[in-house]
């Protein structure tokens, strides 16, 4: 071994691996430094596989790989066989001056006869082995083994940092991609309710009024018409509105498609247990218009006549509970038009505001007893967001 202070080679190694921002790089440097710095003549260094519990050979240096990176052999190892096995099981060093003494030895290529055998260990977590074997006997020294042990030591803090900022860098694609799809779903979403069918069939409904004279209505309508597309621009790029503008925007947007189907349906809005303080309950936006755009396309599709849909909101300091009935007997189509798959899944919306933003928001669909006939029951309940 090159007669260098101990402070002088830890630095060489620190300095050796700036810069390596993968693990392959780390160990094939740590490996080649192992020969050149310390005198060795082979080094094998392994990474702990902890779900199949195995050491995998990552790099070598020596005889058998000299310069390319290329393993001639990828060998395993099963944790606690072998010296190198039993290290990294109890995550202690050890130091074999005759490894024709030790039952444990593990023949690779050749027999060597000496084997110092170190963990690449931080904070109590195992990453991986130094193995380096020599082919004389008690060659290996004390000092030998405090040097290789603070050289892993570093080269553990590397690794760690490195599968830290990797996993880092996982994460902030993985929350990009959600973003993306949030900001497509708030597309899809406005383009629903901007969707041209709803549009010009309302702007038709109320030029009918007008070419018929009859005014009250048509300026009843259109009053409604530009109030929901003033809601929807204000809308944009705003995650929440508040419960009783969200309320406001379902009554005109029900009248409109009202108007747009001929009378083909009826609805009531009833305000339950909201008391004066809970006025300003801020919920997420798009949600119940979404599921209303859903429950009335789907609704008018199958040809659900004589539909009642009868909706009721109660408020809490911490949630806002929305529930939903209705039912009717219709006959049902089955190719539904290009339009209508296009409409957002009031589920998936659902599904994607828990995911980013964490609100918890809570559905339940069901079927309900009511006399005679049977009633869709479909319940919301939102985090009280104010």
């Amino acid at each position: 071994m090159k007669d260098e202070p101990f402070e002088d080679i830890l630095i060489y190694f620190s300095k050796s691996l700036l810069g390596k921002e993968n693990e392959e790089d780390i160990l094939w440097d740590l490996a080649k430094n192992c020969i050149s710095k310390l005198g060795f003549v082979d080094c094998v260094i392994y990474l702990l596989d902890d779900t199949e519990k195995l050491l995998v050979q990552k790099a070598a240096y020596g005889p058998k790989n000299p310069k390319d990176k290329t393993l001639s052999n990828h060998l395993k190892i099963v944790v606690g066989e072998g010296i190198t096995g039993t290290v990294a099981l109890t995550g202690k060093a050890e130091l074999v001056a005759d490894t024709s003494k030790d039952p444990r030895y593990i023949k690779d290529d050749e027999n060597r006869l000496s084997e110092i055998s170190v963990p690449i260990s931080h904070e109590d977590v195992i990453y991986g082995v130094i193995d380096c074997e020599h082919p004389e006997m008690d060659f290996f020294t004390q000092r030998h083994l405090k040097m290789l042990t603070a050289i892993a030591s570093i080269c553990a803090m590397k690794i760690k940092s490195v599968r830290a900022n990797k996993e880092l860098l996982k994460k902030q694609d993985k929350l990009l991609k959600i973003r993306e799809e949030m900001l497509e779903l708030k597309l899809k979403a406005l383009h629903s309710q901007l969707n041209p069918h709803f549009v010009f069939n309302s702007l038709n409904a109320i030029q009918y009024f007008v070419t018929s004279e009859q005014k009250k209505p048509a300026l009843d309508y259109l009053s409604t018409f530009s109030r929901l597309i003033r809601f929807y621009l204000k809308q944009l790029g705003k995650d929440t509105v508040s419960l009783y503008n969200e309320i406001d925007m379902l009554h005109w947007y029900l009248k409109l498609q009202k108007l747009r189907y001929d009378d083909s349906f009826e609805y009531t809005i009833s305000l339950e247990k909201i008391d004066e303080k809970l006025q300003e309950a801020i919920i997420p936006s798009l949600v119940i218009h979404t599921l209303f755009e859903n429950i009335i396309e789907q609704t008018m599709f199958n040809q659900h006549q004589g539909q009642h849909f009868k909706i009721s909101f109660q408020a809490s300091e911490h949630y806002v509970l929305v529930n939903v009935q209705f039912g009717a007997k219709g006959a049902k189509n089955s190719n539904p038009p290009e339009y209508r798959k296009s409409i957002v899944k009031w589920q998936d919306q659902i599904d994607l505001l828990n995911t980013v933003k964490g609100y918890d928001i809570k559905n339940k669909v069901g079927t309900i007893s009511n006399g005679e006939k049977n009633m869709e029951h479909i319940e919301l309940i939102f985090p009280n967001l104010a």
